[in-house]
């Protein structure tokens, strides 16, 4: 066995990893991430298979015992799974409500009886921004695509002036703010506060989505001028009901886990004492598990109930709203152990080792790392996973602050061109009947948009915080 497989997966203070060994390392990184990116893209594997696959691979290449690399990917796995499964659960099921119970639909239609003309781009923008909060990402595009297509043509509109904005809205939220899976799992990597990192998430959010949304909207517009296609428009939620919630009732249920969170941030920021009473209290209600249990509770009554759902549907309702995200589990479960790997074989060490040489800064490292990864495997939670575990020991002496920045470059740089290897970019082209050169130059670029500026906001922001 060489020196440097000794070395690997060892003790907690490792000795310094040789030039040699470093070399090595970089061949394993290279090799796993290579595997993962193969088996993903040309051979069509899922993700849980292929990054527990690349995680051998890695472990193997950099000489350590396989029983050792095995272990850490089963203890990265079950951490992740134990740090965000629960919440990812929550989300699920409060995303579930909100559509079946057609509040999602109340909101699309208050906001837009309000909205009109110049306005409507702005409207659509904030429409995906809310509802985009509890859902993940192709949720949102499967339950806002027919107000698209309605709105466009009933309104005479172009498709992607009103398309960008809602795609914008939804992508910005699934890649910087929490609770959606991948910032979750960068959190959680990187040791950050959750409360922090979602007030800066949002401030960096706002600017972004206006710049990547309607600004950019009158460009692809021109760009490519297409009609919304009849075929496309399926049937809303909330045609097959009686009755729906309220608008205001159900907006107060979706903002209500962002404000028991930021409401925690603000009094651990106050008062800072862990022994106060007060703090201690929004601790509780302001954890993550408790501000979405707490929105799913009070869904119940807001949501279910006024849409005449009784509690014979509740649990099959639960059970429709977990079964989409079995594979998401398992794929945040799976870049969990990866990330594990890379951190006990010393990846993440070589990394703070060869990065103390260069004069580039953290936040930008943790930024190219995520995009080469997205753009290698098309996956922005798989691209976030990897860079958060590679950037880990980036981010030991940071502030909160610093911390939740990094979180949020990982998160900017895994949007980056969305392209053919990218489940989404179908999505999108399938759904508005866009040629493949068509969602490049709308699509695509408005995802590069959004990884550029909301990482050159987090450099920003990095110099006063």
């Amino acid at each position: 066995m060489t020196r440097l497989s000794v070395e690997l997966l060892a003790a907690d203070a490792p000795e310094p990893i040789t030039s040699a060994g470093h070399a090595q390392l970089g061949i394993a990184v290279l090799a796993g991430i290579a595997v993962i990116v193969l088996l993903i893209t040309k051979f069509k594997l899922h993700a849980f298979l292929s990054l527990t696959l690349g995680t051998l691979v890695l472990g193997a290449v950099a000489g350590a015992p396989l029983d050792k690399a095995i272990a850490s990917f089963t203890t990265g796995l079950g951490t992740t799974v134990a740090g965000v499964g629960v919440l990812i659960a929550l989300g699920a099921i409060l995303g579930k409500m909100l559509a079946d119970s057609g509040g999602a639909d109340q909101i699309v239609d208050t906001i837009l009886a309000k909205a009109g003309g110049r306005s409507m781009p702005w409207a659509m923008v904030l429409i995906a921004s809310v509802i985009g909060l509890p859902l993940f990402f192709e949720v949102g595009v499967v339950l806002l695509i027919p107000v698209v297509l309605m709105v466009a043509k009933r309104g005479n509109y172009s498709l992607m002036r009103i398309g960008i904005p809602a795609l914008a809205g939804l992508s910005v939220m699934h890649g910087l703010v929490p609770p959606h899976p991948g910032p979750l799992v960068a959190i959680d990597a990187v040791g950050a506060n959750l409360g922090v990192t979602l007030a800066l998430g949002v401030l960096v959010a706002v600017p972004t989505v206006i710049i990547a949304g309607p600004l950019f909207s009158r460009y692809a517009a021109r760009w490519v001028d297409v009609p919304a296609p009849d075929r496309m428009i399926p049937q809303r939620a909330s045609e097959e009901l009686e009755k729906r919630p309220a608008f205001g009732p159900t907006l107060a249920t979706i903002l209500l886990p962002v404000v028991l969170m930021l409401s925690k941030a603000l009094v651990d920021i106050v008062i800072d004492d862990p022994e106060n009473l007060t703090q201690r209290v929004f601790d509780v209600i302001g954890s993550p598990m408790i501000a979405l249990l707490a929105a799913v509770l009070v869904g119940i009554f807001t949501l279910l109930r006024p849409a005449g759902f009784g509690k014979d549907r509740l649990s099959p309702l639960v059970e429709k709203g977990l079964a989409p995200i079995a594979g998401i589990l398992l794929i945040v479960g799976a870049g969990g152990g990866f990330k594990q790997t890379l951190i006990d074989s010393g990846v993440g060490q070589m990394v703070l080792d060869i990065s103390k040489d260069w004069s580039i800064p953290a936040l930008l490292l943790a930024w190219l790392i995520a995009v080469a990864i997205r753009l290698a495997t098309g996956s922005a939670t798989v691209a976030t996973i990897s860079a958060a575990g590679l950037v880990a020991p980036l981010a030991e002496g940071m502030s909160t602050g610093e911390t939740a920045l990094l979180v949020l470059a990982i998160g900017a740089g895994s949007l980056f061109f969305s392209h053919v290897n990218d489940a989404g970019f179908w999505l999108v082209k399938e759904y508005f009947g866009l040629e493949v050169g068509q969602t490049i130059k709308t699509w695509s670029i408005m995802e590069t948009i959004i990884s550029v500026v909301a990482g050159g906001l987090v450099l920003l922001l990095s110099l006063v915080i």
